[in-house]
């Protein structure tokens, strides 16, 4: 049988490794850091058991899904519209698929992001058990809701009011740096990394012609200076990389553009269910966010580099997420963040609907009406958080032995 060690590096073998040696590094922290950069396991895992006689999981209707759905795969945008809005806000391996395998995804993220702060299983549960109630609840109402700081409450909505006041020469001052009067971004080591110099201009080139198809940025736009960067887990060792932008009539004026490498779901090896032919994996991604989102971020868009798709999105002050460290004696602060990550997978779920082979609405609003398949998806996260804790331990074991620098 192929060990826990050996399925991650297969699964990472193409992709660049000086930063995928990091996403190995971040997943060693915890298992909850391992649960978020294994998202391929889990599906296969999913998979495997469903082609036993009565499956793991209750039926559930066919939705559109993020499909990488976890505790910290939420967080706060700016809409093109210019509005800072709470959703969901990652993509990447977003497929048609029953909606029960998003809702196993971060059930079971509930139970060991909790579990990786210390919070006790009973606890976990009862969390655990509210996201699901709360989202069948929405459902049922069949009415897609959405937060920004107006319509959210409780700790969601001072997150939200924190970071609206948040401004972006100050996203720049963190990021950049001054050398001969001239503005450059900050290559740390951590978030920026330097790129090899004909790279670097011919990426600069080409967002510049990117930037000249846009009529907002068109003719107000130059960019200044290119470099990869590094974020999140799940995503670690792909293409990705931030462009500092100056504007022409106000130089003192920058924006922030991040340009990432769209690769195929990892659902796609696993999945049975017959997918649109969509022009590019950054094609998908895109169309997945807008339908699933009630507003999408400013500049969402995709692109061709060197025959390969990107996602491009402008970098933001206003991007966050709720750090549960913060919260982890404060529970009542945890459930009001559920609940509302509860309501916007649902109002997700709901406003794409009947989309391209999706379930139409009445046929979600009546899987929101039943109350019988909650207790098998919650016995199902359960169990298999369990087995998340099982092959952390195994990889980190590898990981300490030296597997992955071999």
């Amino acid at each position: 049988m192929t060990s826990i060690a050996e399925r991650v590096r297969d699964f990472n073998h193409s992709r660049l490794p000086a930063y995928t040696a990091i996403k190995y590094q971040v997943m060693a922290e915890n298992a909850f850091r391992f649960l978020r950069g294994t998202c391929h396991i889990f599906y296969e895992d999913l998979q495997n058991v469903s082609l036993q006689s009565n499956g793991p999981l209750p039926a559930s209707p066919l939705t559109w899904i993020c499909g990488d759905l976890h505790l910290e795969n939420f967080g706060t945008y700016k809409g093109d519209n210019r509005l800072v809005y709470f959703d969901l806000n990652d993509y990447d391996e977003g497929q048609l698929a029953p909606a029960g395998w998003e809702l196993a995804r971060m059930v079971t993220s509930i139970y060991t992001g909790l579990g990786s702060l210390g919070v006790r299983k009973k606890d976990a549960t009862r969390m655990a058990g509210i996201f699901l109630k709360v989202y069948a609840g929405t459902l049922a109402k069949g009415r897609a809701r959405y937060l920004e700081p107006r319509t959210a409450q409780g700790i969601v909505r001072t997150f939200l009011e924190n970071v609206s006041e948040r401004r972006q020469k100050d996203l720049i001052k963190q990021r950049t740096v001054s050398k001969n009067d001239r503005q450059l971004l900050r290559v740390d080591q951590v978030r920026f990394f330097p790129l090899e110099k004909t790279l670097k201009r011919e990426l600069i080139r080409h967002i510049q012609a990117w930037m000249g198809k846009d009529p907002y940025l068109r003719k107000r736009y130059q960019v200044r200076d290119a470099a990869f960067r590094v974020a999140g887990t799940g995503g670690l060792g792909v293409k990705r990389y931030c462009f500092l932008a100056r504007n022409i009539a106000e130089p003192k004026k920058h924006l922030l553009i991040d340009m990432k490498q769209a690769l195929p779901s990892s659902l796609s090896a696993w999945s049975r269910v017959p997918q649109p032919l969509w022009g590019s994996e950054a094609d998908r991604i895109v169309a997945i966010q807008e339908r699933m989102q009630n507003v999408p971020p400013a500049l969402l868009s995709t692109t061709f580099f060197h025959e390969e798709p990107f996602v491009v999105k402008e970098m933001q002050p206003t991007a966050d997420k709720i750090d549960f460290l913060l919260m982890k004696d404060r529970h009542k602060d945890i459930e009001c963040v559920v609940r509302d990550m509860a309501l916007l997978t649902a109002s997700a779920h709901l406003r794409s609907a009947g989309r391209q082979g999706a379930a139409g609405p009445d046929e979600i609003i009546a899987y929101g009406k039943d109350p019988q398949w909650q207790p098998g998806l919650l016995a199902y996260a359960a169990t298999y958080a369990e087995q998340v804790k099982k092959d952390y331990q195994e990889y980190f074991k590898a990981y300490k032995a030296g597997y992955f620098e071999r």
